[in-house]
């Protein structure tokens, strides 16, 4: 598909360590387009393998689809220190996907992706797979981990780095409001 100049392809990604979730989608003027959408399955085995294995595929999706810009989620805070080390190093691994291809990238955190597609900070996973289901107009609902990139590059889409009526770098966020 041949996009028109004012056009925009933005990557979303849900980092794990286990699923890592990658939606594609284009914004031609104010209208979002749905381009694809999966997950990427670490094998079982060492930290370094999961890890190469997201770097690479990620990379593969990244030269498949040809994105301008990058929109990543944040890592939480856990109640297990071990997994949110884990989670942000499988995060480590996807943003480097994305400099290697020389992208620009953006963070936003859980709360910042849910209250840009529900309208609610703190909704649930599956009310995330139903407004991306209707925002993007797709015949089936995505997956959880799909329909969390694809709602991380809606976020982004709609607010982030100057695409929006509000360009967000430069700013953080506090109790839910950019500071």
């Amino acid at each position: 598909m041949i996009l028109p100049s004012s056009s925009i392809r933005i990557l979303g990604i849900d980092p794990g360590l286990r699923v890592t979730g990658f939606g594609v989608l284009d914004k031609v003027g104010q209208q979002l387009h749905y381009v694809a959408s999966g997950c990427i399955k670490t094998p079982d085995g060492e930290l370094p393998e999961r890890l190469k294995a997201i770097l690479n595929s990620l990379g593969e999706v990244i030269a498949q689809h040809q994105p301008q810009q990058v929109a990543v989620e944040k890592v939480f805070v856990n109640v297990n220190p071990q997994s949110t080390l884990l989670l942000g190093q499988a995060r480590g691994a996807a943003i480097c996907a994305a400099v290697l291809a020389n992208l620009q990238v953006a963070e936003y955190t859980a709360l910042q992706v849910k209250q840009a597609v529900v309208g609610n900070g703190h909704a649930k996973k599956e009310q995330v797979q139903e407004m991306v289901q209707r925002l993007l107009k797709l015949s089936g609902m995505p997956g959880p981990d799909a329909a969390d990139a694809l709602a991380c590059a809606i976020c982004h889409a709609h607010g982030g780095m100057g695409l929006g009526a509000l360009a967000t770098q430069g700013f953080r966020v506090r109790g839910g409001r950019l500071v």
